[in-house]
């Protein structure tokens, strides 16, 4: 999938990220991955969409390619890809500087945040994911 950037977010490796090889655990880019598709979410959707919908990750792939280490600033990009039904695509990259540390592919699955039964993706929905962040 192309890369259509659409929103950035800083992270910072603290301590706590760092396990017995002296760099960030990959368990915590995992988090991290997911904290930056929550953070566009949070930037894009208003107070009654986000009372209204809940997303739920049902596929995560993630190649890591460099390694990150405590005091590292560290920045996310997303981009959405296909959707397909109640499910869209998202990619995140994460990189320090010019070096990506990982790329991961993401399948989300829109949820009616009352009945937590799957919702289609609708063409609204499609533009607000879409959407470039201000």
């Amino acid at each position: 999938m192309e890369k259509q950037l659409l929103f950035t977010h800083q992270l910072i490796a603290l301590k706590s990220d760092i396990d017995h090889l002296n760099h960030v655990n990959n368990v915590v880019y995992v988090r991290w991955v997911q904290e930056v598709a929550a953070a566009h979410w949070d930037a894009m959707a208003s107070k009654e969409l986000k009372n209204k919908y809940a997303w739920m990750l049902i596929r995560h792939e993630i190649d890591y390619l460099s390694q990150a280490y405590e005091g590292d600033i560290i920045t996310g990009e997303t981009w959405v890809g296909e959707t397909k039904g109640a499910t869209f695509e998202r990619f995140v990259e994460l990189s320090k500087g010019d070096q990506i540390l990982t790329k991961s592919k993401m399948i989300w699955c829109l949820l009616d945040s009352q009945t937590l039964k799957p919702k289609r993706v609708d063409s609204m929905m499609i533009e607000l994911v879409k959407k470039v962040s201000p």
